[in-house]
């Protein structure tokens, strides 16, 4: 199974178009749409590995999982669960802890990949990247590795945004913590944990009681446009909450401590999850909300614009849709798709403004376990890209 850089990405394209994948230029690009609009549409074959990387998977068993047998000679290229500009075209993205549990996700080094996404074929390059690690010992307890490179049984990241001095802080779910990291992916200070609240993986409960669910931490984060403060959003509720409300905080970077403020974002169901959050100004941001299902039981699948200053009085962010993911035209028949085109993935935790009035959302395939497209085989990470019919006029440093 072990591969390069370059096979990868030829890889990409020749499943792309096999499958039927291949998307060619859209006249709506960067022209007036009426409803969102589907503009560009590439996908990474869910079997792309880190080129002559370390073995992975070994606590999946060896029983094909949707077409695919464990364990792996190298680390998969999986889990988009948070994306930044990388520039020129290109994107860093995040893979989140491995194979879905603490448990099974001990030889699954944590990484940021690079990937560049070629709509005019329909594939995704990638391009490289690096792995989280931690050899100053910043980390207060036992990590798996001796060499402190970062596992999917340390830390579950799910969010990332780039802070201006090139340094990028991640969203983890175990704690949940804030993460702080250089440009190769070194820690540079101890997790900072969450005040008051403790999911049942965080290593200081004690054997305390959890408020939080499991994987319900950080998986979204955004910065604001001044870069001077983070805003984390628990994916779950904490109890004694409002069911189905979450928090979102905000986090001093200057002051490196969280501030007194604290907003709402209230789900449509206490079954949903908010599964990114993107900066469009000040005030208002991007939130992709979805629920629990997949495939052609997908219900639930939209992206709001949220803001906190609460113009209806209900003490919680307002909310407006801005585009169903489940229901997005497709005039040119990207990807091999029909006229309307559905993103009905269980898991959809990519969330980036490309512009004005352009969005781009992935998904993450939880390789392998994930089966949406094609039941029986594991699902690829797809990037779409999508024209919205009005400007949502961000504040141009959310677009840096």
């Amino acid at each position: 199974m072990r591969s390069n850089a370059r096979r990868t990405a030829a890889a990409a394209g020749a499943a792309a178009l096999v499958l039927g994948l291949v998307s060619a230029p859209t006249r709506a690009h960067d022209g007036d749409v009426d409803v969102p609009t589907l503009t560009g549409f590439a996908a990474l074959p869910a079997q792309t590995y880190v080129p002559a990387s370390e073995p992975s998977g070994a606590a999946l068993g060896t029983a094909p999982v949707n077409g695919v047998r464990p364990p792996f000679a190298d680390q998969p290229v999986q889990g988009f669960s948070g994306i930044v500009r990388g520039g020129g075209g290109t994107f860093e993205v995040l893979s989140d802890n491995g194979y879905g549990t603490k448990a099974n996700s001990a030889d699954f080094a944590l990484r940021v990949q690079r990937i560049a996404p070629v709509f005019g074929t329909g594939a995704i390059d990638v391009l490289g990247g690096f792995h989280l690690t931690d050899p100053d010992g910043k980390v207060p307890f036992a990590l798996t590795r001796p060499d402190r490179v970062l596992t999917g049984a340390d830390f579950d990241v799910e969010s990332i945004v780039r802070a201006v001095d090139g340094t990028y802080w991640l969203g983890d779910e175990f704690g949940p913590f804030l993460l702080h990291v250089d440009r190769t992916g070194r820690l540079l200070s101890a997790p900072i944990p969450t005040p008051g609240v403790f999911a049942p993986e965080n290593p200081d409960l004690g054997g305390g009681t959890p408020n939080l669910g499991g994987s319900r931490g950080y998986e979204s984060l955004a910065i604001s446009p001044d870069g001077r403060y983070l805003y984390p959003v628990l994916e779950g509720t904490v109890t004694g909450d409002p069911a189905g409300e979450l928090r979102m905080y905000e986090f001093d970077l200057k002051a490196g401590a969280y501030t007194d403020k604290r907003w709402t974002y209230a789900l449509e169901s206490p079954t949903h999850a908010a599964a990114d959050v993107v900066t469009v100004d000040a005030n208002r941001f991007l939130v992709l909300e979805r629920d629990g299902t997949s495939g052609d039981a997908a219900v639930f699948k939209k992206v709001y614009l949220a803001d906190r200053r609460d113009r209806n009085g209900d003490g919680k962010l307002d909310k407006t849709l801005v585009a169903d993911l489940l229901d997005i035209a497709n005039p040119d028949g990207l990807g091999g798709f029909g006229p309307v085109f559905r993103f009905p993935f269980f898991t959809i935790e990519g969330l980036i403004l490309l512009d004005a009035r352009t969005i781009g959302v992935l998904n993450d395939n939880n390789y392998p376990s994930n089966a949406t497209r094609r039941p029986g085989l594991a699902d690829d990470n797809e990037f779409i890209r999508v024209r919205l019919p009005e400007s949502l006029h961000p504040d141009p440093r959310a677009l840096r």
